[in-house]
């Protein structure tokens, strides 16, 4: 009968430990392989996602030279198989060799059963999420993902995406809030693909990368003869989105006489071409962005408080990638696959201190700093494996400006810990407990203490 639990690849020599290692996994489908050839046949019949390897193997029981055979022929075979390898052979040098080769952890002889279960189970935990975003980046015209290209595990992302799945079937014009590279432009895009003008087109105007004088022929078009140079009558992108959507991406840096016009439309639903005299119906919808403050804005008087009403029927707030915990891990390794398969094919993953480095990093950038750091550090790397060099990020993380307080310390750092533990795991209580060595009852405390949700 097929077994619907995730299978796990033993290659271990030593029948009385193979014995044991089985009996302890009883959560797992196990596959046990005591040589190579055994260890390479079962990968292509039963394709584990995890494999736990004995470095010592015949006819090197001694050695590593076997091992390390069946690691590389491993990651050749499938890369993004999770290897946990096990030696007690010059453990330092064996663990640093097999992580460059693309080991996912080592794991020091001789086995604690409960320590090396840890390993392996979040080495599947990984590999789920891994495996989820793989699928849901596949899909293409899904009416029901507003995410389709958007990898997260963080909760706050998650509610982004409840917002906009419900205000998507509607017309309402909605305003993205949030700082430079946090993927406003996809969010407006997926806000499109599920609605009911997906069938349109989708239109992105940058208001800040246009000169002022020539922006409102950009959105509202021209006739010919308009002015010097109109040697045609050309469409604006107002009507371009016709049907569809039409993305103003910094919307605060329309200027003011600029701004009545775009009123005008919002209420009307008509406009005139420069140069025109005829109204034009136009039926598009307005989605907008921008990383200033408007309201501010307003009480300065360079942005009109009837228009920002307009614009803002539904505001949706996006997190930055520091307040997206777990994000920019998964999001490296997402960029990571995609860059390496065109430009450096024989990257294969992140070494351990790339990884803090990214987990550690406040992102002022945000996920586009993120995506363009991996796809220089892709093209640059001369291993098999990324490191923080490569990255060019510092010795990890960048200080919290907290203020000099223990107490205030010590309770940030709980949040921050205790809000990764319970993305990676997905909100599971027993997995995060176990990611952060508490109990349950503990992890359950100290969300009361923090008003922190599981989920």
């Amino acid at each position: 009968m097929a077994t619907s639990k995730p299978k796990l690849l033993i290659v271990e020599d030593d029948e009385g430990l193979q014995a044991q290692l089985k009996w302890a996994y009883d959560d797992y489908d196990v596959v046990i392989a005591g040589n190579r050839d055994a260890a390479l046949a079962a990968m292509r019949s039963e394709e584990p996602v995890v494999v736990t390897l004995d470095l010592g193997l015949p006819p090197d029981p001694d050695g590593t030279t076997e091992g390390f055979a069946v690691l590389d022929a491993i990651m050749e075979m499938k890369p993004d198989t999770k290897v946990v390898v096990a030696s007690g052979h010059g453990a330092r040098e064996s663990a640093l060799q097999a992580i460059e080769r693309g080991a996912y952890d080592f794991y020091q002889k001789p086995v604690d059963i409960e320590e090396l279960g840890l390993i392996v189970g979040r080495a599947f935990k990984l590999s789920q999420i891994e495996g989820e975003n793989r699928r849901l980046s596949e899909k293409v015209g899904d009416e029901k993902t507003v995410l389709g290209t958007m990898i997260t595990a963080a909760p706050e992302m998650a509610k982004v995406a409840r917002t906009i799945e419900r205000v998507a079937p509607t017309n309402v014009s909605v305003m993205l809030l949030g700082a430079s590279g946090t993927g406003k432009e996809l969010l407006a895009k997926g806000l499109h693909e599920a609605s009911d003008r997906r069938s349109g087109a989708f239109v992105a105007i940058n208001c800040a990368a246009i000169p002022e004088n020539l922006l409102e022929s950009e959105l509202f078009g021209h006739e010919k003869g308009a002015f010097t140079g109109a040697v045609k009558t050309t469409e604006g992108k107002i009507e371009m989105a016709a049907g569809g959507t039409l993305f103003l991406d910094e919307v605060g840096d329309i200027p003011l006489p600029l701004q009545v016009k775009l009123l005008r439309f919002l209420q009307e639903r008509v406009i005139e071409r420069i140069g025109g005299r005829k109204p034009i119906a136009v039926d598009t919808r307005i989605v907008c962005a921008t990383h200033q403050d408007l309201q501010s804005m307003i009480g300065e008087g360079t942005f009109r408080e009837d228009l920002f009403y307009r614009l803002a029927e539904v505001v949706v707030k996006i997190p930055t990638l520091a307040d997206r915990p777990g994000d920019a891990v998964l999001l490296a390794k997402h960029f990571l696959a995609r860059f390496s398969a065109d430009m450096n094919p024989q990257v294969k993953g992140f070494a351990p201190d790339a990884l803090a480095a990214i987990d550690g990093w406040a992102w002022p950038g945000n996920v586009r700093e993120l995506e363009n750091r991996v796809k220089r550090a892709v093209i640059m790397a001369d291993a098999k494996l990324v490191n923080a060099e490569d990255l060019d990020l510092e010795d990890g993380a960048e200080e919290d400006e907290l203020a000099l307080n223990l107490k205030q310390a010590r309770e940030a750092a709980d949040r921050k810990m205790i809000r990764k533990a319970l993305a990676r795991s997905q909100g599971n209580i027993s997995m995060a407990a176990k990611l952060l060595g508490i109990s349950r009852p503990t992890l359950y405390d100290l969300l009361k203490q923090y008003d922190l949700q599981a989920s």
